[in-house]
């Protein structure tokens, strides 16, 4: 394997390891974290609760506690006292803000490796967001597209690093019933560019299909109150889903139905695809978890949406083969594999060349 650094290279991330927290991006962290080498990497980053239990059992992992104050001055002194040879994955938020005002003043090594998961544009590229991607040491994005407006926006080039799918809770089971109507999915939160409301519009439309609504959100009670003006009764209100309970939920649907506008390259496309759930989403941000026409449909207008609803309603042998398609789509998408090339990206940004294990070791 070569000569092992001594000691490892040390990442800071600020992230949740909590078990119950479900923001995407605190997901894929974990994922990683648990699949890295501890002889390699040695990892910092935040609990608040009850830990991923592979995280906890990590050799070489340190947890740093989330309270109800000082965070920021907590976590500040954390990163200037442990030298950490990278900080992983910054948000907006006081923490990074702090980082790199910190790293200019004491010169910090510390490298920065940026992850971007959301288109950029005018409107999102805060000065925050800019500063993520303008003093990385490495910038990273989560789709073909996500690259291309990170080109577009900053004349950067960036490596393209997919999300990967937690297989202990989305994967198919039995063979789905298809000559039973289909249940229409809709899993995300309740925001304004979610558009939400165009799932509720379609189950006025088809009052004889079951929709079920997963997630929670400004834009909730509104939705709620659109079903009541309509008298749907066949509109469910899931609330908030663990990744377990989401996934059942997915086995037991027929159709995802996802009509957001704006997104990165969201996870729940793919989450949806390895429970064999043929999606309909917007074109516009070109997610690479779904193949048009293959394992769903990637559509251009509401009207469109419209129609490949109904034409997926209504045809169960398309949404057989769809769903058999997605399923095989989605094991392109590998945590073990995505987790290898952010250990080669760390190795590479800390100045270090060494081959990866071929097996990771197996964390307890």
């Amino acid at each position: 394997m070569g000569t092992q650094p001594n000691p490892p290279i040390t990442i800071f991330t600020p992230s949740f390891a909590d078990e119950s927290n479900t923001n995407a991006q605190n997901l894929t962290v974990k994922e990683i974290v648990a699949r890295l080498p501890p002889q390699l990497f040695r990892v910092i980053m935040i609990s608040g609760g009850s830990p991923d239990d592979r995280i906890v059992h990590r050799p070489n992992t340190e947890l740093v506690s989330w309270t109800n104050h000082g965070n920021t001055a907590k976590l500040i002194n954390k990163i200037v006292m442990s030298r950490p040879d990278i900080y992983f994955f910054p948000r907006y938020g006081p923490l990074d803000a702090l980082f790199y005002k910190v790293r200019q003043y004491l010169r910090l090594r510390t490298a920065l490796v940026s992850y971007v998961v959301m288109t950029m544009t005018d409107a999102v590229a805060s000065e925050l967001a800019t500063q993520s991607i303008r003093q990385a040491d490495r910038v990273c994005t989560n789709s073909r597209y996500v690259a291309k407006t990170v080109s577009r926006q900053f004349g950067l080039d960036s490596e393209v690093v997919y999300d990967g799918v937690d297989q202990r809770f989305f994967f198919t089971a039995e063979p789905r019933d298809v000559s039973l109507p289909p249940v229409v999915l809709y899993a995300g939160s309740f925001q304004p560019r979610k558009r939400v409301e165009l799932v509720i519009q379609q189950a006025i439309r088809w009052p004889n299909i079951r929709f079920r609504l997963a997630g929670s959100g400004e834009t909730q009670q509104s939705c709620r109150r659109l079903t009541e003006r309509h008298g749907c009764k066949n509109v469910t209100f899931l609330g908030h889903l663990t990744p377990h309970e989401l996934a059942e939920e997915m086995r037991n649907a027929g159709i995802f139905l996802f009509p957001s506008v704006i997104e990165g390259h969201p996870q729940v496309l793919l989450q949806a695809a390895a429970c064999g759930l043929p999606a309909i989403a917007m074109s516009c941000y070109q997610p690479e978890y779904v193949v048009n026409g293959e394992t769903g449909f990637l559509v251009e207008s509401d009207a469109e949406l419209e129609e490949r609803l109904e034409l997926l309603i209504a045809n169960a042998e398309l949404r057989r083969l769809m769903s058999e398609s997605a399923v095989r789509h989605s094991q392109k998408f590998d945590w073990t594999q995505i987790a290898r090339q952010w250990g080669k990206i760390f190795l590479e940004v800390a100045g270090v060349r060494l081959r990866i294990p071929s097996t990771p070791p197996v964390i307890a």
